[in-house]
């Protein structure tokens, strides 16, 4: 593994005013000396708006070499352009359609940002002399119905089932072959049901928060009995910055060509969560930061229903090579980053 510095290195970000990128873009602004911060997002209104600002002014706060350029990762002349004018040594791509159900109303979304964009930034570290690293955000959705659990990254995942999957799954093969042809160290993320502080509101912990504040029914998929491997974005966020600085090796073949420098991981809690027990810790969670009054009737607004579609029975991740190559494993308490989330959702809404 090449050990990469990132002090005073140029460092683009992708979906920067997302949920994962906007903390991690935080982090290298907080703690890495001389960085200079590169964040792109088109600041769609796929969840709401007012959440990306919130932590965009996050990021504005922090002070350091911070640049936000508001454009779409499908258009190639705005990364083509962003590459010429920066020159990025490192580029992290975190931007993606994101989503199992919305893949199933809305595919072009995925097609456009996932594949499209992908390629973009594929095609721009091409040309760019000066790149180190590319990281990449695939998913643990790649999976499919994998039945092994844990989910390890030699398992053969060749059976997606949504499109955002098949997407994801895409993006880790298109970066293959470009590792192959042109030498690019990448590596890619497959992240495992991330959740935390100013998260995604499509993501069932907040979804549930929201419906619950507003007296609704909440539907727990497979009569309750999905399980997940939740992890907090902190440990994502830490996973990725230590991946950022270990790209794979450059070495020829005994054919004189690249042999590819290529990796993919996990990142998970590997503690797959029953979601009755999940749901049970967050309604404890929500009355003890005071979103939720004392007496609420959780038992009235909770139903059990069946599967549906694009949905996994379980996601298990085996972290062992992260571990062995980057000493780090994921670890925070499901209970403890859950009340981190119901103190935010306080905050913001009051």
């Amino acid at each position: 593994m090449e050990r990469i510095e990132l002090d005073n290195k140029t460092i683009f970000v992708t979906g920067a005013a997302g949920f994962i990128a906007s903390n991690l873009c935080l982090r290298l602004l907080k703690e890495v000396k001389g960085a200079r911060v590169v964040g792109l997002d088109n600041m769609n209104d796929y969840y709401d708006v007012s959440i990306k600002e919130y932590r965009l002014k996050q990021l504005e706060a922090a002070g350091g070499d911070w640049n936000l350029i508001k454009g779409d990762l499908s258009d190639k002349q705005t990364i083509d352009d962003i590459f010429s004018q920066y020159h990025p040594q490192i580029v992290v791509n975190l931007a993606a359609q994101a989503g199992v159900r919305y893949s199933i109303t809305n595919p072009d979304a995925y097609l456009k940002s996932n594949l499209i964009g992908f390629y973009n930034i594929l095609e721009a570290c091409r040309y760019e002399e000066r790149l180190e690293h590319l990281v990449y955000a695939s998913s643990s959705s790649v999976y499919g119905s994998n039945k092994k659990v844990p989910y390890s990254t030699d398992d053969k995942v060749d059976n997606p089932v949504s499109l955002y999957a098949a997407t994801k799954k895409s993006n880790e093969l298109m970066a293959h072959a470009y590792s192959k042809l042109y030498n690019i160290p990448s590596t890619g993320l497959r992240f495992f049901t991330v959740y935390g502080p100013a998260g995604r509101p499509d993501m069932a912990y907040f979804g549930f928060t929201n419906k619950l504040v507003k007296g609704e029914t909440i539907k727990i998929f497979n009569y309750g009995n999905c399980k997940r491997d939740f992890t907090y974005v902190d440990d994502i966020v830490e996973g990725v910055v230590r991946v950022m600085q270990g790209a794979p090796e450059k070495k020829t073949g005994e054919d004189g060509l690249p042999v590819p420098p290529y990796a993919v991981y996990n990142i998970g809690n590997s503690v797959p969560e029953n979601l009755l027990d999940f749901v049970t810790i967050l309604q404890e969670e929500l009355i003890r930061a005071g979103v939720l009054p004392e007496d609420y009737d959780f038992e009235a607004h909770k139903e059990l229903v069946a599967m549906q579609p694009g949905d996994v029975p379980v996601t298990y991740a085996d972290t062992s090579p992260l571990e062995r190559d980057y000493g780090f494993k994921p670890n925070t308490q499901l209970r403890e980053g859950l009340r981190r989330f119901a103190e935010w959702y306080k905050e913001f809404y009051g």
